[in-house]
């Protein structure tokens, strides 16, 4: 598979492994990782001696989310941004629609549109140090990269506001209880894991995962929350309340929304 700058791809069989690998930013959703995870999504697609895929993050991380000095760069108008949101999409939906099984192997956070990266696999595996947050609130964002489809699909509808109304993080126990994720493993075994597990569809019928798959996939539901999700979040890119919440974030400032701890759950 390709040799990418942002992005490993490597063969294990009949399993491809898609590393991300940037750790000056924490594996950040960046247009450089964009890029090439849309050629090696595409790749597996069309590769029918891949059976499974796995995604995982280097250097102890996921994915931090998106790249927020980038983000701040584009100088983009709402159509820009709209145009930005849908290209990522095209390539997003390919993942969430696969006809393959895709195991996403959480170590470290999942932030952001990583959070929405690991909700795009079939089943999430996560070591005890993963974190999950739907941060995109504290920047005056809403979610994107599928999550409106997929977060509450995996969590229920009262519990998905919750994640991305208060943009809090998400513990590992935490996100086994809520069904974020499916299983708890040691760092170093956490690979391991989801390589066997994905191995374990070498032999299976590819027509009757397919099949699966598409049954319990909604299609229809997934492009029309997209579309949805493009709109607003071109908004909300050009709104003020973003602008200064990246402002402030790259200053290392405080930011303006903090959702209050339960006290009682802490306790």
């Amino acid at each position: 598979m390709n040799d990418f700058t942002a992005l490993r791809c490597e063969r294990h069989g009949s399993t491809a492994l898609l590393t991300l690998d940037s750790p000056a930013n924490r594996n950040a959703f960046t247009p450089a990782l964009r890029d090439e995870l849309a050629q090696a999504i595409a790749q597996v697609r069309g590769d029918a001696g891949v059976r499974a895929l796995v995604l995982a993050g280097a250097n102890g991380q996921f994915c931090s989310g998106g790249d927020l000095r980038g983000i701040a760069d584009a100088k983009l108008d709402n159509a820009g941004w709209r145009e930005r949101m849908q290209a990522t999409q095209r390539w997003f939906s390919e993942l969430i629609l696969l006809d393959k099984p895709v195991i996403a192997a959480v170590d470290g956070a999942a932030y952001g549109a990583g959070f929405s990266l690991a909700l795009a696999a079939d089943f999430v595996l996560a070591s005890p140090r993963a974190r999950f947050c739907m941060s995109f609130l504290k920047l005056g964002l809403v979610p994107d990269c599928g999550a409106f489809y997929t977060l509450p699909r995996a969590v229920g509808s009262q519990r998905a506001r919750e994640l991305m109304l208060s943009a809090r993080e998400v513990g590992a126990a935490e996100a086994i209880e809520l069904g974020i994720a499916m299983e708890l493993h040691a760092s170093e075994q956490l690979l391991p894991r989801a390589l066997a597990l994905a191995q374990g569809f070498a032999g299976a019928s590819p027509l009757a995962v397919s099949l699966v798959k598409r049954a319990t996939g909604d299609a229809g539901a997934l492009a029309a929350l997209l579309d949805t999700e493009a709109n607003v979040q071109a908004l909300a890119f050009g709104s003020t309340e973003h602008r200064e919440a990246v402002n402030r974030f790259l200053d290392k400032k405080p930011l303006p929304f903090q959702w209050p701890a339960n006290k009682e759950q802490a306790e």
